[in-house]
């Protein structure tokens, strides 16, 4: 990974190989980002995803192999039990140009990853919600 700070925005490259969520959580630590705005593009050798059941409270995950562009990434970094806390969502397409897409539990980078992180003003901490079994943003 290398990055740069340009006023309240990162340009963040994520390099061949790199995990992009433990990539992110290193440069939140490191750099203190508790609150963020995230928005990529690149591709990814190897994706899981998820869509969240409900009824079952857990994500029903996919395993995507392969060379994909990554369309698009973007999603939010908050805080939770004093760590960041990155919930990141995107659309990958293969050779075929079918997409998928849907939670991002994990993603290694296959050729590299472009990367803004727009650090915003304030605090957002994340709660559990029983009823929905999701940690959710609590506004303060």
């Amino acid at each position: 990974m290398e990055f740069k700070r340009y006023g309240d925005t990162y340009m963040v490259r994520i390099d061949v190989g790199e995990e992009i969520m433990e990539t992110l959580m290193n440069l939140c630590e490191a750099e203190d980002i508790r609150l963020a705005q995230v928005d990529a593009i690149g591709a990814s050798e190897r994706a899981v995803l998820g869509v969240y059941d409900l009824e079952h409270q857990c994500y029903c995950r996919n395993e995507l192999i392969g060379i994909m562009e990554i369309t698009s990434l973007s999603g939010n970094i908050t805080q939770m039990n004093g760590r960041p806390y990155i919930h990141l969502h995107t659309t990958v397409t293969g050779d075929d140009h079918k997409v998928h897409g849907g939670h991002v539990i994990s993603m290694r980078v296959g050729m590299t990853c472009e990367m803004f992180v727009r650090v915003l003003d304030g605090d957002v901490t994340r709660e559990r919600d029983a009823n929905l079994g999701i940690n959710l943003w609590k506004l303060n």
